[in-house]
């Protein structure tokens, strides 16, 4: 992997985000996680992704959620 984890590409399921260098969503992974399902189960069934991406894009996810901590303060106030 070269360090890029998400591709947007309009050629590419319409420009949703996917993972790089597949057409897996990365939607489809916080889908299982809601389900309860692993991380395992996930990469199981969608092996192009690699259990690096995924950790990366969980990592990112936990960066914009606390750079954003002080907006979703504001909307509950």
């Amino acid at each position: 992997m070269d360090g890029r984890v998400i591709n947007i590409d309009p050629d590419i399921l319409g420009g949703t985000l996917v993972f790089f260098g597949t057409r897996v969503p990365i939607k489809n992974l916080f889908d299982y996680l809601e389900t309860g399902d692993t991380i395992e189960i996930f990469l199981d069934d969608f092996e192009g992704v690699s259990k690096e991406q995924v950790i990366k894009v969980l990592e990112m996810s936990q960066k914009l959620i606390e750079s954003s901590s002080h907006i979703l303060n504001e909307n509950f106030a």
